[in-house]
């Protein structure tokens, strides 16, 4: 008996009983994403708020941390005074519209703090981005050999070794490398004199040799032991048996099945690790003088250079928040289950 029309009711008749209607698969997918971009949205609102009431909550007079080391005129310090003493109020419906018009400008640099961020990003990205990008590369293929030849000699070197080095501090990695490779650059983004396209390319990247190391070998344990604990789970699961019965030679269960499942949580990883790119490594910028995001906030935080130090601080949020975004929506793509949950 063939079913009859949609009815006004909402409801399906087939034979005498009622049916719900089909739903599609696009509902919990679009309910997955209005979830995770309200979240995200939620909290960089509360980053924002409170970003603007951290640092005028600091103790003393924001005067003096405002103009400490600083020659200003007593016509300087009144304007200064005028704006810092405006209502609170006022001064956070103002930085809600415009969370990135700073109206001071950097105390130690005396220019407009996100012109000063500007100039930053790029070397930054440049430095944490390539040693992401190594150490997923190398660590997704250790973890894959580890992961599938588990127990054996190679997984036994290659657990202990990432591992040790994942225990090392990179500023002291860093220094290391100071020590044994004498012969490359151990500051700075280029060397002086160096001019042309080519010519300053090749040079900014024998100076990345160091740095770059010392952040890879750091994320390199972790891309290693997440890939490795996350396939060797996978070799756990039945259809892996049922491709093996079907007469799959190994090297196709392991490239055609168990490696894309096991790569999930290593991809989210990635995206995770993005998010710091923007806030930079401190402690390696700092020891290789790398003149990025993370030496500019040492050298705020050695003032304190309150305006930048705000800024700098929303923007290594916003970065965190955007790829975490990302990440969770990547997930969602690459396993609609999530979705769904």
């Amino acid at each position: 008996m063939g079913c009859s029309s949609w009815e006004a009711r909402g409801s399906w008749r087939c034979g005498g009983a009622r049916r719900s209607p089909p739903t599609t698969g696009s509902e919990p997918v679009r309910g997955y994403v209005l979830k995770k971009v309200g979240w995200s949205i939620g909290t960089l609102l509360f980053v924002v708020v409170f970003n603007f009431f951290l640092f005028r909550l600091l103790p003393g007079d924001p005067i003096g941390l405002y103009t400490r080391g600083r020659n200003m005129s007593p016509e300087q310090l009144i304007r200064l005074r005028q704006q810092l003493n405006r209502p609170i109020g006022e001064q956070f419906v103002e930085y809600l519209a415009n969370p990135f018009a700073s109206a001071i400008n950097s105390t130690r640099f005396n220019r407009p703090v996100w012109e000063i961020i500007g100039e930053r990003v790029w070397p930054t990205v440049l430095l944490v981005g390539t040693a992401v990008l190594v150490a997923a590369v190398a660590g997704v293929w250790l973890g894959i050999r580890s992961g599938w030849r588990r127990g054996s000699r190679f997984d036994r070197i290659t657990t202990g070794t990432t591992n040790t080095l994942y225990a090392m501090p990179e500023f002291w990695v860093g220094m290391m490398l100071i020590m044994w490779l004498p012969f490359f650059p151990s500051g700075g983004i280029n060397s002086v004199g160096v001019s042309g396209f080519f010519a300053t390319a090749v040079d900014t990247a024998w100076h990345m040799v160091l740095p770059v190391t010392a952040l890879a070998i750091v994320y390199l344990a972790e891309y290693t032991s997440i890939m490795r604990a996350s396939l060797v789970d996978e070799l756990r699961q039945d259809y892996l048996t049922l491709a093996r019965a079907k007469g799959l030679r190994e090297d196709l269960v392991r490239r055609r099945h168990a490696v894309p499942n096991a790569l999930l949580p290593t991809m989210t990883l990635i995206f995770l690790n993005l998010g710091f790119v923007i806030g930079g490594a401190i402690t390696v910028e700092y020891v290789f003088s790398w003149p990025g995001l993370g030496l500019l906030t040492a050298e705020a935080l050695r003032g304190p250079d309150i305006p930048l130090l705000q800024a700098v601080f929303l923007l290594f949020s916003l970065g965190v928040i955007v790829f975490t975004l990302l990440a969770d929506l990547l997930y969602a793509v690459l396993d609609p289950r999530v979705s769904t949950q």
